[in-house]
């Protein structure tokens, strides 16, 4: 493949060797270089990549694609552009034959729901016959393939090679999450969105690792609908007009508020044993009740969201009344079923909007005692920890501080700091650092109507400390903590 080939749809100067060069491989990744390969430096947040340029050169790379001075033999080209990470992006796309203009891409971004959404979507689509690809924070989807996440929006090489393979699959949508992260980050550049959708903003993901301030995460949300054809967004929240403000695409909207062209009416919770879940209707562009088993009016807002997606691909409202009640997401209000008496289950509740939202919807089920079991990730906001210890010890009866992912902090610290923001409010708590203790615990002091909430991990199957991941599953320690209680009972 000639190097000028990759470049198509760049602005670029070549500032040795020749465009005309013939590459083997797109590589990003210092270690991966190959004879022939052309690597692109990216300004990363641990290593930049220019560091690596007479390395490469040396392990045979043909050619460089850089945004700063580098020095390298002169049989080697060298072609700067203005930003290689949006360079990456481009570049990847025509490596890949552009496979994303071979179907049609439905982006999702906003502070959550994205997950639940994403998986809506897939199974109301895939249940009137078309071939649904998946990329998100759990996992990307490739027909029976299921390959683990490391980021919610994958590096762009990354994305388009799981285009790439959709496509080869038969492919025809591919639904997937959109970080702001992403977004930032020229990640999702170049992707002709058929459809990006906006959830809801809160005050997350800003620190020193993401970003600056809550313009800049917000500014960055609402790149995508400068990038997608129709843009469908929450008139419930707050910062709509400001994601909206400088749209390109074509705009429909959802929510409670009359205003909504897709709108959610008569909301009622349905709580049967061992069963929480919503109901409501569907008025505006479609007309049906609904009901999911998910409980809460957050519940309300992703189902409408996957219902006005899916109104553009003409789905019918019983198609998507039956997708609604089947549809379930790891790690998104979990129930694991271990007790007649209460209901316990996992979430991915990892910030305090999340949070909120989660307990705030599960308090008005009237349970007899609301106990939230969560730690925090090191290495992030400490704003976080304080914000997340209010919220619990103003709403849930009972909070069980333990460990997240610690990455490089003391565990100890960051429970400290949970207990700021748990004394500035009345609530009751224990601490246990360990986290599989913490839940026999919580389950070997369950009591009847409890409903119990382990919340932060979710998905999540490692708990990582001193950059090292080590398997933990939550479901794993709850099975292990049963058979635990159950011998300790025998004995």
């Amino acid at each position: 493949m000639r190097l000028a080939k990759l470049l198509e749809r760049l602005s670029y100067e070549v500032l040795q060797g020749s465009d005309q060069t013939e590459v083997t491989t797109l590589v990003n990744d210092s270690r991966k270089v190959e004879q022939g390969s052309v690597f692109v430096c990216i300004c990363g947040a641990v290593a930049d990549g220019h560091r690596f340029a007479a390395d490469v050169a040396e392990k045979g790379a043909a050619a460089l694609v850089v945004q700063r001075e580098v020095e390298v033999p002169d049989n080697v080209t060298v072609i700067r552009v203005d930003d290689t990470r949006y360079a990456l992006a481009l570049m990847s796309a025509a490596y890949f034959g552009y496979p994303a203009e071979k179907m049609k891409i439905v982006g999702i971004t906003g502070t959550k729901g994205k997950t639940t959404t994403t998986y809506m979507i897939r199974d109301i689509l895939q249940s009137v016959g078309h071939n649904v690809g998946l990329i998100g924070t759990v996992e990307a989807i490739v027909g029976d393939k299921h390959y683990p996440a490391a980021n919610t929006t994958p590096e762009s090489y990354d994305i388009h090679r799981y285009f790439a393979e959709m496509a080869e699959a038969g492919c025809d949508t591919v639904v997937m999450e959109v970080s702001s992260q992403g977004l930032m980050l020229n990640r999702t550049a170049g992707i002709p969105f058929e459809i990006g959708i906006f959830t809801n903003l809160g005050r997350d993901h800003i620190g020193p690792n993401e970003h600056k301030d809550f313009e800049d995460y917000k500014h960055c949300k609402s790149l995508l609908f400068q990038q997608c054809r129709i843009g469908i967004g929450n008139v419930d929240d707050e910062y709509f007009d400001d994601i909206f403000r400088n749209a390109t695409c074509q705009i429909q909207t959802f929510g409670f508020s009359e205003k909504a062209d897709l709108r959610a009416e008569d909301m009622e919770l349905v709580s049967r044993p061992g069963y929480l879940g919503v109901s409501y209707q569907v008025t505006g562009l479609m007309d049906f009740d609904v009901e999911v088993d998910i409980p809460g009016r957050f519940s309300v807002y992703n189902s409408l969201t996957a219902i006005a997606v899916c109104h553009n691909f003409g789905v019918p409202a019983a198609k998507i009344q039956t997708a609604l009640k089947k549809t379930k997401t790891k790690g998104r209000i979990e129930m694991i079923k271990v007790s007649d008496d209460f209901t316990l289950m996992i979430d991915y509740a990892h910030n305090a909007m999340s949070l909120e939202s989660l307990l705030t919807t599960l308090k008005e089920y009237h349970p007899k005692r609301l106990v939230c079991l969560f730690g925090c990730g090191g290495n992030r906001s400490r704003e976080r920890r304080f914000e997340m210890g209010e919220v619990s010890g103003r709403l849930a009866d009972l909070t069980i501080i333990t460990s997240d992912n610690p990455r490089f902090e003391e565990p100890q610290a960051i429970i400290d700091d949970i207990k700021v923001g748990i004394g500035k409010t009345d609530g009751k708590y224990v601490e246990i650092c360990d986290r599989k203790e913490a839940i026999k615990y919580a389950i070997a002091n369950g009591q009847p109507g409890d409903v119990i909430v382990l919340a932060g991990k979710g998905h999540e199957d490692y708990q990582e400390i001193r950059g090292v991941k080590y398997p933990m599953d939550e479901r794993v320690l709850i099975k292990e903590v049963l058979e635990e209680l159950k011998e300790e009972r025998k004995a």
